[in-house]
């Protein structure tokens, strides 16, 4: 068995890979601290916007950008590990499931821990791209994997061609998707944000393809397999920096030279444009062969745990960050406005929150990796 496999399996019997437990926990731990952000932090300007920003919000914010792409990227390569050891049509059946599943928390466990009320307009957010991309994924696994592979390169590399294509002339007289046309709906579920729908599906329909395409990338010889990662996460990110340096296709935000740094930095995440996409995976793709030998030392385990339980850490990280900023407002202001605090009150209640979770996704973790019950794996 390789280094990489060595870590163990899941509830659904697909093996682990090392480096990208460790990986994936990391931008667990960072995206917790994009959240603590949103609820406390009393800043009254966009942290990415040049003008205003801040470098400390800047990057504070930016650094979070990894997050998702990954999230998704690897949980496409996860499928590609299950359909190893599962039946095409298996295979079909958990992605569709589980992508079902979470849907439904995105309309309901999700969306009470944003909000602490039950009534709150639906929002859909990263977990619901997650669940409607596996949907999409249950029927492509049937095909071959190149097609696989065109197909999600087409989604990433092409779908800025649609930019020009607006939903905002086709929504409801307030200016919503709430009394809107079909059509505006439509096109905003596949590629246009506009509220209530923040997560458009063209792009990360891609990038869970990719993963899937991607998988075979991490397989055989540890030498060998390292190699490539380095050769396909630095040619992502040098084509990420070619791309930008251009400024002429990628992103709908052309960079400046007044804050040309940030600016440079500043792409478009909703919905997450080639470039945006290219700047994320391809340093995580870059990272892998480093956290291959920190999986082995006892930060690298630390950091891992989270990757291992990812649904059960995110449902309650929000619960968490949610309930202490809400406590914390009542302390010191005493009122439930939680967005009154500075940047250094957001990092010491980051830390406070990954702590506190520690242990106890450590002992979920444990009882996934023990369990053999099939509904672990929705977890």
């Amino acid at each position: 068995m390789s280094r990489s496999t060595a870590a163990g399996s899941t509830a659904d019997g697909t093996a682990r890979v090392a480096s990208v437990d460790v990986l994936r926990g990391a931008v667990m731990i960072i995206m917790a601290l994009d959240h603590v952000r949103d609820y406390v932090s009393g800043a009254t300007f966009d942290p990415t916007d040049p003008e205003h920003t801040t470098v400390a919000y800047f990057f504070t914010r930016w650094i979070t950008h990894f997050c998702a792409p990954t999230f998704c990227f690897f949980a496409g390569v996860a499928a590609f590990f299950a359909s190893r050891r599962r039946t095409p049509h298996s295979l079909s059946v958990f992605l569709l499931t589980r992508g079902l599943w979470l849907v439904f928390a995105e309309f309901t466990i999700v969306r009470f821990a944003w909000s602490f009320d039950i009534g709150s307009p639906i929002r859909l957010l990263v977990i619901w791209s997650l669940g409607a991309s596996m949907i999409v994924l249950a029927g492509l696994v049937r095909a071959p994997r190149w097609l696989i592979a065109a197909v999600s390169g087409i989604l990433i590399a092409g779908h800025n061609l649609l930019d020009g294509i607006a939903a905002a002339p086709l929504t409801g007289r307030d200016g919503s998707l709430l009394h809107a046309p079909l059509s505006a709906w439509i096109w905003s579920v596949l590629h246009v944000p506009h509220y209530p729908v923040l997560y458009p599906l063209i792009p990360w329909v891609g990038v869970m393809a990719a993963g899937y395409a991607f998988g075979p990338v991490l397989e055989g010889e540890p030498a060998a397999r390292d190699r490539r990662l380095v050769a396909i996460g630095l040619g992502v990110t040098l084509g990420f920096v070619a791309l930008r340096a251009w400024n002429g296709y990628g992103d709908p935000m052309s960079w400046t030279s007044p804050h040309a740094a940030l600016s440079f930095l500043n792409t478009t995440k909703y919905p997450p444009s080639l470039l945006f996409l290219m700047m994320t995976l391809g340093p995580a793709i870059l990272s892998l062969p480093v956290l291959e030998r920190v999986a082995a030392t006892r930060i690298g385990q630390m950091i891992a745990v989270f990757g291992r339980v990812p649904f059960f850490y995110y449902i309650l990280h929000i619960y968490l960050i949610h309930t202490a900023a809400v406590v914390l407002a009542l302390a010191v202001t005493g009122t439930r406005e939680t967005n009154v605090f500075d940047l250094w009150v957001v990092y010491a209640l980051w830390v406070a929150v990954i702590a506190a979770l520690y242990p106890v996704c450590r002992w979920f973790a444990g009882v996934k990796a023990r369990g053999r019950a099939g509904w672990l794996s929705y977890l």
